[in-house]
């Protein structure tokens, strides 16, 4: 069940892509502040829902802040300055980095080899679906943005292995995204707004409130409860794999609605990410055998 959650939230990533073209009139940090908001009140209303005390604490070591609030406010941080640096194509591909690093660092004993060698097979499906929107530009003056959007990447790989390894309550999502939600608040008003608490600043059509809010319960917020789950008592091999599949759920979702057009390089990630997770998956004879927690 557990990795089924974390399954919930790849898919919900798939959707950041549609979610996101409704919110182009937002800045970028001023609709972090109103989607991690957004994560919060998940957790509030979840508690209202069960009757449990609103505003109980959680009981977060200082080490658990710092990696949840760095990693989560850290991750967006970076990507955003590296699309002022750097193509979106470059950064979007040298992002997805994580899946592949994730799955290293989370293999069991004996199956690093073959993380290594699947996620490669998968990471060239995402190499397959982004190359067929347009042409990859590498170039020295976009250094900068490249080595940001790789930071993304080994900011995000260590905060899920973290997740995996560490103890806590899905709850304390709900506190982080707080302190995340208040730290794009900060970033807003020193990069976007000039410290200008103008209220015209806050004023956007139905369709961007409606991308915004969607997003807030979904991929930038409901989907790190989830993860948060599935990283923890799932089958976290798998749900690195499973990861590579998320840019080509937002290709797929387009095509439903008419914003791509389909084409084969879709068939060919599939095949290629579909390959990359069973080599990686796939147990040696060494291998110890999964344990229902992992399933």
């Amino acid at each position: 069940m557990a990795t089924f959650y974390g399954i919930n939230a790849i898919l919900m990533w798939g959707l950041l892509a549609l979610f996101g073209s409704l919110t182009i009139d937002i800045p970028a940090f001023q609709l972090l502040f109103i989607c991690f908001l957004i994560s919060a009140l998940i957790m509030f209303g979840r508690r209202f829902l069960r009757k449990e005390p609103l505003f109980r604490l959680p009981r977060l070591q200082p080490s658990q802040w710092l990696i949840g609030t760095s990693g989560l406010f850290g991750f967006h941080f970076f990507y955003f300055m590296a699309l002022k640096q750097a193509p979106v194509l470059e950064v979007s591909l040298i992002v997805y980095l994580w899946p592949l690093l994730l799955a290293v660092m989370v293999a069991g004993h004996g199956q690093r080899f073959q993380a290594i060698i699947g996620g490669l097979v998968g990471f060239l499906g995402i190499v397959v679906i982004m190359t067929s929107k347009g042409e990859l530009n590498l170039s020295l003056e976009s250094s900068v943005g490249y080595l940001l959007a790789l930071l993304c990447a080994l900011i995000w790989s260590s905060y899920s292995a973290y997740l995996a390894k560490s103890p806590g309550d899905v709850d304390d999502i709900g506190w982080i995204s707080l302190a995340v939600a208040s730290l794009s608040l900060v970033a807003h008003l020193t990069l976007e707004s000039n410290f200008s608490l103008n209220a015209a600043l806050w004023q956007f059509n139905s369709s961007a409130w409606l991308g915004a809010i969607l997003l807030g319960l979904g991929p930038v917020g409901g989907a790190f409860y989830l993860w948060d789950l599935g990283l923890k008592q799932g089958n976290q091999s798998l749900l690195a794999s499973l990861s590579f599949c998320a840019p080509l759920i937002s290709s797929i979702t387009l095509i439903l609605v008419g914003q791509e057009a389909a084409s084969m390089a879709i068939v060919i990630a599939v095949a290629l990410i579909m390959l990359g997770g069973l080599i990686a998956n796939r147990r040696s004879k060494n291998a110890p055998m999964a344990t229902p927690d992992t399933l």
